[in-house]
């Protein structure tokens, strides 16, 4: 295959806008699959207000309107079925010089009738045939056009290149699949419907059967990775929850019994803990972390973010006074984190919590025997490979506050053993949710000052840190602007958003959780997991533009403590969707809902697992496929096959290695 600086118009400039887009080989290039397509097919009538699609011949020259900024309008009058239409088209001045009378174009654009005009967004030369155009549309930054990206493509699988092709025959006959080649023309330039659908299976069908293979082939090595068999007085673990302030809920005595079975088993444990918001998942890591301990191994516990790392700090150490805990993050001072590491080493420390910064090359631990991972913080192959280097085969438990509807946890966690907790523990009010439309912002308001009148604080949420030239959305610094003239004579209001850095961030957040802001206006960055009890009330805005599980991820960040709490979910207008979260609380629900309103997007991306980015693939939309590739990778690991293809097992162990 020709190297990617080869190709005939591939300069410095170019290359630096594709590599922002991931392309950076010829392969990554033929393997950039469009988002979309685009049907070109000839309107058969000329209504008001629609999208029309027509040709004709150009009647008159063109001429150009230069406006500000260096904009401008062409016009000229195209003659189509016996028809004058007048075409305007701003910014393609450019173009004029070639749009000569008697010129072929094909338009693409909005027709106005009233002055039989189309408003024209795309200019083409020819005439349109008598079939449909199946166009691809792919994704761009500014610099390169979906076009030349197709360009570049066509230069690349016009010659003769080679593909590996991860479908093992047996599979390819037995669903009748294109060949992988053709195939991926097909992709970039479809023929027909019927052919290009048949190509997309094809490739939906490999990436699926490459991620299961993957998931069953991690769930083997992990069964088949003898792990650290631990033995413990169980009594002693029956004190610790007997001496609770509260009672474990019969989701929780179950999880800790799970894990208590994965400990006792010589397996290495690889399990993964998924609960509601609020629904007491840190006391069964905290208890996991104990049972470690009386088993003689040290325990570490990563959390995404340091705020979360210290408040579990907090809470191991209120809990477990007789045991050495420590923190460790990447922003301890040199001598102070050489101390503490050294301790480590030493195992004068046996439960350690922190971030990423607990896998860096210079941490040494001694008889590590369990890690666990906060809030969708996937520890993956590479970190295990790491451990296993050093000699280490800890148990695994994996948390996640993101509740996957079973059908679907079954196949995508096919690689870990899962536990649920559903109920939430006692005492636990239900948040009280409703949805206000726009215009009602002054009972909004009201609600606001109610809660900060009983000295309690509020989240305010706003979907974008600027608002953007083509949108109305409220940006977070007007919302701040809005809440200090209605509150701040009164009241401290902070506002906190991902473009700020992360000392500053914790140090609001911090401000909020010692009572020193009382409204918090915040993007989605506010941690997931943090406690502030005396926060009653999370107001979203423009909730519409959120999937209900992420709403219910931001509602989960009120109702941590005894007072009743409150969620209002500001929208254009009142939806049946947003319904759904006034009328239950209810996680694993929710995720149902959202699964089958919005498919994958929401519960599957690369912040939920770290394993789950398909390019062309849909886990709601190709479920079927998807249960046909995990049915196939079971038997192609439980079969001679597997040696017929060691491409399929040589991809899947470098891609997680890597």
């Amino acid at each position: 295959m020709i190297d990617i600086k080869q190709i005939k118009g591939v300069g410095p400039k170019l290359l630096s806008n594709l590599s922002k887009l991931g392309i950076n080989t010829t392969l990554d290039l033929i393997n950039f699959y469009p988002f979309r397509y685009e049907i070109l097919e000839k309107s058969k009538a000329l209504n008001h207000d629609d999208k029309v699609i027509i040709d004709g011949v150009i009647e008159n020259y063109a001429t150009v309107v230069f406006l500000r900024n260096r904009k401008d309008r062409m016009k000229f009058v195209l003659h189509t079925n016996n028809k004058l239409i007048n075409v305007c088209i701003f910014n393609r001045g450019y173009l004029k010089n070639r749009l000569i009378p008697n010129t072929n174009v094909i338009i693409i654009g909005k027709y106005d009738e009233k002055h039989n005009l189309i408003v024209a967004s795309d200019i083409r030369f020819g005439v349109l045939p008598d079939k449909p155009i199946i166009e691809p549309i792919y994704h761009t930054v500014n610099g390169i056009t979906s076009k030349k990206i197709r360009d570049l493509i066509n230069k690349v699988i016009t010659t003769d290149f080679e593909l590996i092709d991860y479908i093992p025959s047996e599979f390819s006959t037995k669903y009748n699949f294109l060949d992988k080649k053709k195939s991926l023309v097909e992709l970039h330039n479809p023929s027909n419907l019927s052919t290009l659908k048949k190509s997309l299976n094809r490739f939906k069908y490999e990436e699926f059967f490459l991620f299961m293979v993957k998931m069953k082939y991690l769930q083997n090595d992990s069964k088949n990775t003898l792990g650290l068999k631990k033995n413990f007085d169980f009594n002693l673990v029956k004190e610790f929850i007997n001496s609770l302030k509260f009672k474990l809920t019969l989701d929780q005595v179950n999880a800790v019994k799970d894990i208590y079975n994965d400990f006792i088993s010589p397996s290495q444990m690889n399990r993964l803990l998924q609960g509601d918001v609020g629904s007491g998942k840190s006391i069964v890591s905290f208890i996991s972390l104990y049972m470690n301990y009386l088993s003689g191994y040290q325990g570490c516990l990563m959390a995404p973010t340091e705020i979360l790392a210290k408040q579990h700090y907090n809470e191991l150490t209120n809990l477990f006074p007789d045991i050495n805990v420590c923190i460790v993050t990447s922003s301890l001072k040199q001598k102070e984190r050489k101390e503490i590491l050294s301790k480590i080493k030493n195992k004068e420390y046996d439960i350690i919590v922190g971030t990423h910064a607990l896998f860096s090359n210079d941490v040494e631990y001694n008889n590590l025997g369990l890690v666990i991972t906060d809030e969708q913080h996937r520890f993956g192959v590479k970190q295990r490979s790491t451990l296993k280097n050093k000699g280490i085969t800890p148990d695994i438990l994996y948390m996640s506050a993101t509740p996957i509807p079973r059908t679907y946890a079954l196949t995508i966690y096919g690689d870990m053993d899962v536990s649920n907790i559903k109920v939430l523990p006692s005492g636990r009010k239900e948040i009280i949710t409703t949805v206000m439309e726009e215009n009602n912002i002054k009972e909004v308001l009201q609600n606001i000052y109610r809660e900060l009148k009983l000295n309690h604080q509020v989240y305010v949420i706003a979907p974008l840190i600027e608002e953007s030239e083509n949108s109305n959305l409220k940006d977070i610094e007007l919302i701040t602007n809005n809440m200090e003239k209605a509150f701040g004579s009164k009241y401290k209001i902070g506002s906190l958003h991902g473009k700020m850095k992360q000392d500053k961030k914790d140090e609001i957040m911090e401000s909020f959780k010692d009572k020193k802001i009382d409204i918090l206006v915040s993007t989605t960055v506010i941690e997931v997991g943090v406690n502030v009890p005396n926060a009653t009330m999370m107001v979203i805005f423009d909730a519409e533009l959120f999937g209900l599980s992420a709403l219910h991820q931001l509602r989960g960040r009120v109702g941590r403590g005894e007072y009743q709490s409150y969620c209002i979910l500001v929208s254009k207008n009142k939806t049946k969707r947003l319904e759904i979260l006034e009328k239950t609380n209810d996680g694993f629900k929710i995720s149902e809902e959202d699964f089958k309103l919005r498919g994958s997007g929401d519960l599957f991306g690369v912040r939920q697992s770290g394993e789950m980015s398909f390019k062309i693939a849909d886990i709601k939309k190709d479920f079927s496929i998807l249960v046909k590739a995990r049915d196939d990778s079971t038997y192609f690991l439980n079969s001679s096959l597997k040696n017929n293809y060691p491409n399929v097992l040589n991809m899947v162990i470098k891609e997680h290695l890597d």
